[in-house]
């Protein structure tokens, strides 16, 4: 199975490749420089593994959510690169990628459940639960509200102190009052990780063509608003 994996969702820029349990990839920092580095490095990985675009099984990358025009860059590529060769794509939360390099990069966190939060900006961010079970999926639905909101959530579903946090999102000082065991602010997405969740997604036939493909926003109306000015230009 090889499956290349695309990820700009936020301030990093990274591609990986899974073939058959090995992962090769390149991750860099830079906010601003996504779309002129992305092409070079899918070209760096598929190199290194002596691969062609037609001998790949599927593509992957993060639907979201996410900054819009950090997730449309990388979905874009991949759209363009899906449709090429005609292969599937495979669409993976970048909440879900977040909490599973958290777990990579932690290990002692163990199988406890990690709070993954993005910076929606407008003083709210992107948030779920992933627990070892079902990394894919959400404890509760995945969500863009304020912290406040986020608090009360967290208080309902009953975490108590027994999680993790991990991303950028948790920097709002309201959030200081959830009782996570530990955070890890400057977790990012790693398209190792992407690549990771869409092995059983692929096995289970969770695909889509490249027609098919749409970024999760969470936050329509503000995306509806983007998406307005710029076709009023």
């Amino acid at each position: 199975m090889k499956i290349l994996a695309l990820d700009t969702t936020s301030g990093a820029c990274s591609v990986a490749l899974y073939s058959n349990g090995q992962i090769t990839e390149r991750f860099v920092q830079a906010e601003r420089d996504h779309t002129r580095r992305l092409l070079p490095m899918v070209d760096e990985v598929l190199a290194e593994a002596e691969l062609t675009l037609p001998g790949l099984d599927a593509f992957a990358v993060s639907r979201g959510p996410g900054s819009f025009t950090g997730l449309r860059i990388a979905i874009s590529c991949v759209q363009g690169l899906a449709f090429s060769v005609d292969k599937p794509v495979v669409p993976v939360s970048s909440l879900a990628a977040l909490a599973l390099g958290a777990r990579r990069t932690h290990p002692e966190w163990g199988e406890s459940p990690i709070v993954t939060m993005l910076d929606a900006r407008m003083q709210q961010v992107y948030w779920g639960i992933y627990d070892t079970q079902s990394p894919n999926d959400s404890l509760c639905p995945e969500a863009v509200q304020n912290p406040e909101q986020v608090l009360l959530s967290l208080e309902t579903d009953g975490l108590a102190a027994s999680f993790y946090g991990a991303g950028p999102g948790w920097h709002y000082e309201a959030l200081a009052a959830a009782k996570a065991k530990e955070r890890d602010l400057d977790a990012l997405i790693h398209a190792r990780d992407i690549a990771e969740l869409a092995v059983p997604l692929w096995q289970a036939a969770k695909t889509l063509s490249a027609e098919e493909l749409e970024p999760v926003y969470l936050r329509n109306e503000v995306t509806w608003q983007k998406r307005q000015k710029i076709r009023s230009r």
